[in-house]
């Protein structure tokens, strides 16, 4: 299911295999495989990496039905604003904001398919640590 969305996206921008492996900074080969069902289970990483140029998202990649709307202008209140130019300040691109939304998103879908796999008590705390790459 993955490999077919990603190839449906894929020629639906017009890429061909090579384009979309440069854009998304995976091997040509991998992307290939994962394409044809050979790779069931590239990780989140990769996903999200794959999703960006593809105007895409994981949970999209992963089954969800309707592929996300982008270009919806929200508003954004001043914190959020502040925020967003102190990490432009700092260096953060619109590929690292991507790729770390993709990546809270990854993880809130994770936790909820946890949660409705596990009966209450047999919940298990767990902590999660996200890296943030970004290259300068």
């Amino acid at each position: 299911m993955i490999g077919e969305r990603i190839k449906s996206l894929r020629e639906k921008k017009g890429y061909s295999i090579t384009k979309l492996a440069d854009l998304a900074g995976v091997s040509k080969s991998y992307l290939s495989y994962i394409e044809r069902n050979m790779q069931n289970n590239p990780s989140l990483q990769v996903m999200a990496k794959i999703a960006a140029p593809l105007d895409s998202n994981i949970e999209y990649l992963l089954g969800k039905e309707i592929l996300p709307k982008r270009n919806q202008e929200e508003t954004l209140d001043e914190e959020w604003r502040a925020i967003i130019k102190n990490a432009v300040d700092e260096g953060m691109s619109k590929g690292d904001f991507q790729a770390l939304k993709d990546l809270v998103q990854s993880n809130m879908w994770k936790n909820s398919r946890v949660e409705t796999n596990v009966h209450a008590s047999q919940k298990k705390k767990s902590s999660n640590i996200i890296i943030l790459h970004i290259d300068n």
